[in-house]
């Protein structure tokens, strides 16, 4: 035996158990609401922090917006298919809930019958937000509540959200895998909860912990396998329902990528880690069902086939960069039918390049989908009339849907590009696991900047049209600012503060004190861009969470130039609340 590892585990021992001393002590102010606890939702107790005025201009941010279903579309057995795959995914969105508070859904089941009007609109911003938490307030609650004398809701949204023991600190976790490191896999992976048993932290898969839910949606989802016509979507919904049950999501990953030749597309499972905003370690329940456009999806092949050519173009240093791409990538355009969980709380996914998982990445590759009709409703609502306030004049007419919905698209491919699986301290690692909550602020300016790079350079290439040059930098300065209004503490939010900041520093943007509105300098704009997408880029090959964190607190606050243009913008919704006419008519 090793007497110096026994005095290392000895003290990492003893970190725990001071740490997670603290972390009692600290919570003992408020008792957290308790893990799955059954809670008497009659009972509770409900006081609205908002006056009827501010919960209704809260629920105006979103403005509604009906998605078409045509069922004359779909064959019979389509739309029976349809029918279990709605089933499956209001499954995650019941799990979602589970996993955003601990006092969620007993929230939604007490004001499931509102008694009155505020009652009424209470529960409207509840479900626009799945909890008591406003997720563009940095996530403050709206409503407080209570049952038999105690206190359900905290001020603000608990970061570890319920992956993680109410009263369990982040010291406490690192302490305790400092004493245990054969416990790292298991807690620090995508697809378990910690929970305390006998006094110690344990993992639980989710396979277990959700085990009856998961099985209903698994059932669901092989019902729906025997109706599709596509054989590559029943081998995914297949896979996918057995990964339920299992917690083995790899196999299911792969052939949700090689689901090319079906009219419906369907992602379903946990995926993203947002949610997590102590670690951002554990996966969020989420689904969405689309029916794909042919005509647009096609119209993307070309891009298909550059993906080596856009790494190569990273500003990285060789040692950094990626092997050569032998992956696939497909790229589809899709109209959204139904979303359920994750991505329908509070700001709506516009796209979205899956899975996360950096094997599957390497091994097989990711798929990018485009949901146009999300797009265009954003476009068109929100995003233009932002842009008559924000944009000097003459940077209007550079306005452009196509320059949106490109920049959306290559953000998505971004996503796949540059470091996944890097080496930290002679160790493999990834970069999320190496910049921990930090991740994904930092994995969304990433995106974003990439996303204009490489749309100049398929500019360039002619691979993209010509006009893109002159539209895809205003158009996206327009949208910092769409972006920002989802919250500083929300990662899209931070990541595009951070790039705003940095490019006007960097004199990629011109304010007009006159007039209070912003342009792109492109005489230097370009330059600007490749420059500070570099240095993000060797943060995340370098796993550099001190840099990251300099870069957002350097960048991370709302300045008055911006501010000034925010303050403009209240009657302009913050974004949509999709009415999915699916549910009335399948």
């Amino acid at each position: 035996m090793n007497p110096a590892l026994t005095l290392a585990r000895v003290l990492a021992a003893l970190a725990v158990a001071l740490a997670a001393g603290c972390a009692h002590q600290a919570d003992a102010a408020r008792p957290p609401a308790g893990p799955e606890a059954a809670m008497d939702a009659d009972r509770i107790e409900l006081t609205p922090l908002l006056s009827p005025a501010e919960l209704g201009e809260r629920v105006a941010r979103f403005a509604p917006t009906p998605l078409a279903f045509d069922p004359a579309r779909f064959s019979g057995q389509e739309l029976q298919a349809l029918r279990h795959l709605l089933e499956a995914a209001r499954i995650m969105d019941d799990l979602f809930w589970q996993q955003a508070s601990w006092e969620g859904p007993a929230l939604r089941a007490r004001l499931a019958r509102p008694r009155d009007a505020a009652e009424a609109k209470l529960l409207e911003l509840l479900t626009i937000h799945a909890g008591a938490y406003d997720r563009l307030e940095g996530g403050k609650a709206f409503l407080r509540a209570s049952l038999d004398g105690r206190e359900l809701t905290a001020p603000v949204k608990p970061a570890g959200a319920t992956f993680y023991p109410a009263d369990m600190s982040k010291a406490e976790l690192e302490a305790h895998l400092a004493a245990q490191p054969e416990d790292t896999a298991a807690f620090q992976g995508t697809f378990t909860v910690l929970r305390r048993e006998g006094g110690r932290l344990v993992a639980v898969p989710y396979s277990r912990h959700h085990a009856e839910a998961l099985g209903k949606a698994a059932s669901a989802l092989e019902a729906a396998a025997g109706l599709v016509p596509a054989q590559s979507l029943a081998t995914y919904l297949r896979s996918r329902a057995q990964a339920l049950r299992t917690n083995d999501y790899y196999q299911s990953d792969v052939d949700w990528v090689s689901v090319r030749d079906s009219a419906i597309e369907v992602t379903l499972g946990p995926y993203e880690v947002y949610e997590d905003a102590l670690l951002n370690y554990k996966g969020a329940f989420e689904a969405f069902i689309t029916l794909r456009d042919q005509a647009e999806s096609a119209k993307l092949a070309a891009i298909e086939g550059t993906l080596q050519a856009q790494e190569d173009n990273l500003p990285l240093p060789p040692e950094f960069r990626s092997p050569p791409r032998t992956q696939e990538s497909p790229l589809l355009v899709v109209d959204l039918l139904y979303s359920a969980g994750d991505t329908r709380a509070g700001v709506q996914t516009l796209a979205f390049n899956l899975p996360n998982d950096e094997r599957v990445r390497e091994q097989k590759g990711s798929k990018k989908v485009m949901l146009k009709n999300i797009s265009h409703a954003k476009f068109d609502k929100i995003l233009t009339p932002i842009a008559g306030r924000a944009l000097q004049q003459g940077e209007l007419e550079k306005l452009s849907f196509d320059a949106y919905f490109t920049h959306t698209l290559m953000h998505e491919i971004a996503h796949g590009l540059g470091p996944g699986f890097i080496d930290r301290d002679g160790a493999k690692t990834t970069v999320n696991l190496a910049l921990k909550e930090l991740y994904s602020p930092i994995e969304e300016a990433k995106a974003d900047i990439l996303g204009v790079l490489n749309t100049l350079f398929l500019v360039e290439r002619g691979v993209l049209p010509r006009e893109l040059a002159a539209t895809c930098e205003t158009t996206f300065l327009a949208g910092v600012f769409r972006s920002v209004r989802f919250g500083v503490d929300e990662a899209h939010g931070k990541a595009d503060l951070l790039l705003f900041n940095a490019l006007l520093e960097r004199g990629a943007y011109v304010h007009d004190p006159s007039t209070g509105r912003f342009r792109v300098d492109p005489a230097v704009s370009a330059a600007r861009v490749r420059e500070l997408a570099g240095e993000i880029l060797g943060i995340e090959a370098r796993g550099d969470y001190e840099g990251a964190r300099a870069l957002l607190e350097r960048y991370g606050r709302v300045r008055p130039e911006m501010r000034a243009v925010l303050d403009r913008l209240g009657d302009v919704p913050v974004d949509i609340r999709p009415i999915f006419e699916i549910e009335a008519k399948l």
